[in-house]
Formats: structure tokens, C-alpha cells, sequence
């Protein structure tokens, strides 16, 4: 019996493998809900195949208006479903390529420990002066925060308080240095080991908004990159899928 080099072994296999000739950088654009989750996987990743993942993190609008631009991307990991569906339509994503990555959880936050109670009862009783979303049409989780008040009655009466950041990390970060009372943030932003990590929250049922379902795609910049197609078969591996959920995400 002949044995092949490994040369001669299908590329999919090589790359698992990890071989480190062919060991490279992606760049990756990243939804800032997905900050958490992405910096460990990013680093398993690279541990595992010796490629490095280059992490970018933003709004997932601006990704879009960046990616059609010419913006040096390969993966793209969305905050929702729908943008990566636009890529591939617009002929700047691998057709086929995108997958639902993980789904998200909003959630109402605040620093000050007792502020949220477990119902969300402080949108209508009020005491607050600010309260942070995401701007709604460049973030899905701001869109979804809108959506949630919109369906509780209280939107007309916060809408005067609101306080809007580019993206849910901004809108995080209003919140965090108290800036604002509390906000619409991801629920992986403060969430890990099965607990609220700081603060107080509520965390929003998902029956008060549109599924927050993420999906990632490979793009046209990196179809031809053994490092890009490596990372996105590594996100659906069981080791990524065990940090995505604990972070709160369902893969």
C-alpha cells in the first residue's frame, strides 16, 4: 500500500490539521455584542491551527457600508441574519457560505447593583433619567430594544431619555461608567459562568422581540484564504460552541 505526503491530502484536512507552512492571518470583522466569546475563540483558534484570527469589532451596519467599500475583510460575524444575506446577494459574500454562528439575548442592565429588578418593572415605574440602546439601524440589538419597548407601552415615555451609541458596545460602555442609569445592552456583555457578572439585570424574554439570530459569512476577499476558511469551519466546532454558551448565546 502507497501512503501519499501529506501534499496530496484533500484541503479540508490540511486544514484542520493545522499545518504551520501554510499557517497565516484572517481579518475579521466582528459584531461588538460577540467581543467576549470571539477574544477566546480567536485564541483557540490560533492555538489550534497556528493561524491568527486579526479581530475588528463594531456595529454590524457600518461592517456592511465598510464591506461594500472595499474594507479588507474575510469573515464576517454578524449581529443578524439578514446582513450577511445582503452580502451574499450584493456578490461580496461566498454564496453558501453563511451560517447562524449563535443566537443572542438582550438584556436590561444596569451597574448599580438592585436598579433592574428580575421583571423589567423599572421601564414603567420610571426613577431614571438616561437609559443607553444601540442605534436601531445600524445595531439589531438596538433594533430590538426598540422593539421590546414598543411592545411593553413604555417607548413614548423613554424615548426623551434615551441615550444612543454607534453600537451595543458603546451603548455597553454609556451604562458601565454611569453615563446612564441602565440600557439595552447583549446579554454576553454581562453575563459568564451562569451569572450576572456585575450590577443588576433583566434578562428580556425572547417573546418581546424578533429572534436576535447572528449569523457569519465568508467574504469574497477571503475565499481564496486557507486561514479564513479554517476559522469559519472552527466556529462550528464543539470547542467554540462550549464559549458561545457561556456566554448566554444559544449556537
Amino acid at each position: 500500500m502507497t501512503v501519499k505526503p501529506l501534499s496530496f491530502l484533500p484541503a479540508w484536512l490540511a486544514l484542520c490539521l493545522g499545518v504551520p507552512a501554510f499557517a497565516a492571518d484572517v481579518q475579521v470583522a466582528v459584531a461588538a455584542n460577540f467581543t467576549a466569546p470571539m477574544k477566546i475563540i480567536a485564541a483557540d483558534f490560533e492555538k489550534d491551527s497556528g493561524h491568527k484570527a486579526v479581530l475588528s469589532f463594531g456595529a454590524t451596519g457600518k461592517f456592511y457600508a465598510q464591506i461594500r467599500n472595499g474594507a479588507p475583510f474575510e469573515v464576517f460575524l454578524a449581529a443578524d441574519d439578514d446582513t450577511p444575506k445582503k452580502l451574499e446577494q450584493d456578490g461580496a459574500a461566498v454564496k453558501g457560505s453563511r451560517f447562524t454562528y449563535a443566537t443572542g439575548r438582550l438584556a436590561l442592565w444596569s451597574a448599580q447593583p438592585g436598579l433592574v429588578d428580575a421583571q423589567g418593572d423599572v421601564l414603567r415605574k420610571g426613577g431614571f433619567n438616561k437609559l443607553a440602546i444601540a442605534a436601531p439601524k445600524l445595531a439589531p440589538y438596538g433594533a430590538a430594544a426598540v422593539e421590546t419597548m414598543t411592545r411593553l407601552g413604555v417607548m413614548a415615555a423613554i424615548e426623551p431619555k434615551l441615550v444612543t451609541g454607534e453600537s451595543i458596545g458603546q451603548a455597553f460602555s454609556f451604562v458601565s461608567t454611569g453615563n446612564s442609569e441602565l440600557g439595552f445592552v447583549a446579554l454576553s456583555q454581562v453575563y459568564e459562568g451562569g451569572k450576572i457578572k456585575s450590577g443588576s439585570a433583566w434578562t428580556v424574554p425572547d417573546t418581546l422581540h424578533s429572534a436576535i439570530r447572528q449569523d457569519a459569512v465568508l467574504l469574497n476577499k477571503g475565499k481564496d484564504s486557507r486561514a479564513a476558511i479554517a476559522l469559519v469551519a472552527f466556529l462550528k466546532t464543539d470547542k467554540a460552541k462550549v464559549v458561545i454558551r457561556s456566554f448566554g448565546y444559544a449556537p
